[in-house]
């Protein structure tokens, strides 16, 4: 018997979860491309400081944590400092490989974190995955190799840097899948901004550079609000549609820094990146696809 159509309501709900989630991915991907041409002008860990700092006090504005702070305290603190560290790990190893690397290959190398977050959701999450799934995460890891094109000389350090970064937010995402059903939205949102401030405060403002020209001082800036409100935005669309509807949308995010890109650094994409992401993609669909009809069988 072939399943009810969702209500109207429900399709309702689940565009504007699709709608917010696209948002989300667009504000990620002005905020790469911010990020990769502030480096270029002053340190990266000013950059990550900005990112942080400026997303801190957006958060602290908008949600007003004084008023009610029970709700932004967490009975796991070391987990939510465990996971508040792999975040930091994942931004300051991005914004070092986008010096080098072009927007498109490291988000098809952060694409490789679905297969990494399926594979230890099975030893930390107790949460089993057929045969068919793993043959699929292989070859998606086989994509990954694709786009990182190693050879004699071994992987360029770049490549090293936007593997790690994707492997710190893998750890990231299960330590955040661990503390949501106990942490509110808001508390996992603020809590990483602000320790991160704090951790990078130390490194980035000693040896403070002021930019050379207007623009690089407005980018600084943008890193932080793009950071909040595409965070947000991405809260909202899990409150408005499952999972399971959201995932596909994720790889439009490729379109938005191979447009990007082009326009801010004449970047055109190598075969290779193309071709790895498509692997990448396909391997997976079909693991969403074995999740949705199969139950991950």
């Amino acid at each position: 018997m072939a399943p009810m159509p969702p209500a109207a309501g429900e399709t309702a709900e689940r565009l504007r979860g699709i709608g917010f989630f696209c948002l989300a991915l667009l504000l990620f991907a002005f905020l790469d491309t911010s990020a990769k041409y502030a480096s270029r002008h002053v340190p990266v860990m000013e950059v990550v400081f900005f990112r942080y700092a400026g997303a801190m006090v957006l958060c602290l504005l908008a949600f007003r944590p004084w008023r009610n702070h029970a709700r932004f305290l967490t009975a796991r603190p070391i987990r939510q400092l465990l996971r508040s560290a792999f975040l930091l790990g994942s931004t300051v190893l991005n914004f070092l490989a986008l010096r080098k690397l072009q927007l498109a290959e490291t988000t098809t190398i952060s694409f490789a974190g679905a297969f990494v977050v399926a594979g230890l959701a099975v030893p930390l999450l107790g949460e089993w995955i057929g045969p068919r799934r793993w043959i699929a995460i292989l070859v998606g890891f086989a994509g990954v190799v694709v786009v990182t094109r190693p050879g004699p000389a071994g992987l360029q350090p770049a490549v090293l840097l936007s593997i790690g970064s994707m492997l710190c937010n893998s750890f990231y995402s299960i330590l955040t899948r661990s503390l949501a059903p106990t942490d509110s939205a808001e508390g996992l949102l603020l809590f990483p901004l602000v320790t991160s401030t704090i951790a990078v405060a130390p490194f980035a403002l000693p040896g403070f550079v002021w930019p050379d020209e207007p623009l690089i001082g407005l980018l600084l800036l943008a890193v932080g609000f793009l950071g909040a409100i595409g965070h947000w935005c991405y809260i909202l669309a899990y409150r408005h549609a499952p999972a399971s509807t959201l995932a596909p949308f994720a790889y439009s995010q490729l379109l938005w820094m191979v447009g990007l890109g082009f326009l801010v650094f004449d970047d055109v994409p190598h075969a290779t990146t193309l071709l790895g992401a498509a692997i990448i993609i396909a391997s997976g669909l079909y693991i969403l696809y074995r999740e949705h009809v199969h139950g991950g069988r």
